[in-house]
Formats: C-alpha cells, structure tokens, sequence
C-alpha cells in the first residue's frame, strides 16, 4: 500500500478509486461502491482480505452522507458529488469494515508493522458508530 497518511483517502489506492467513482456514469456510482464493498465483505475468515483500501474509502463516501458523517474533503477523493445513496449500502460497510479489522486482513497488518494500527482502527470505529446509527430509509 502506497500509504502517505492514516486518512481513508491518504493512500494511493484509494485516491485512485477516487477517481473511477468520479468516471462511473452517475447511476452507476453506488455499484461501484457496491462492488468493493461485497469484495471485502464476502471474503471469509479463512481468506486473506488484502486491497480493502477502497472499500475504506467507500465506506467514507456512504458515512458521508449519515447524520454525523464527516464530508469527504481531501483532493484524493471523488472530485464529482455523490448523487443519494442506498441506505442498504450502510451495512455493507459495516460488514466491509468489520471484515478489515479481523485477523487476515492485509490493511491491519499493513498498519500494526507501522506502528499506526491504533490511529487506523479509532478512524474505521468512527465511520462504523456513523454507518451503524444512522436510520434506515
């Protein structure tokens, strides 16, 4: 991971996905989301989870949008608006992130060897308790 920074967009991976949901078509934003979202989340504890930047990123895009979602400010992210999104997005994520955090899973290994780990999983909490509490439509 070309990682600069512990933001969800301060990595080179992310900054590119930034970028392919700015050029999806914009009815087609949220299966983009959709598309690394369940990449993440469907793979078993058995499996090593590895790229789950963009799903990170992803995630942030959706709490963006929650009651209590920090807007997504960084240049590294979509330059375009999201148009609404799905509330079944929101626990996807939920699932995404949970799956980030458990053992097998190349960014918490990334970050444990750099000694940020703990920096990395309060930022992946606080977009899960926004993902979490916000309503369902």
């Amino acid at each position: 991971m070309g990682a600069w920074d512990i933001g969800h967009f301060d990595n080179d991976t992310a900054a590119d996905f930034g970028g392919r949901v700015d050029d999806a078509e914009p009815g087609k934003k949220a299966d983009v989301l959709r598309d690394v979202l369940s990449a993440i989340a469907d793979t078993g504890p058995e499996q090593y989870a590895d790229c789950g930047e963009e799903a990170v990123a992803a995630a942030a895009l959706i709490a963006a949008q929650c009651p209590g979602g920090e807007p997504v400010t960084t240049a590294y992210g979509p330059k375009e608006p999201l148009p609404p999104l799905p509330a079944d997005l929101r626990p996807l994520a939920v699932r995404a992130l949970d799956r980030l955090t458990a053992e097998n899973a190349e960014p918490l290994d990334l970050w444990e060897e750099a000694g940020e780990d703990q920096a990395w999983l309060a930022g992946i909490a606080a977009l899960r308790e926004v993902l979490v509490a916000a309503p369902g439509e």
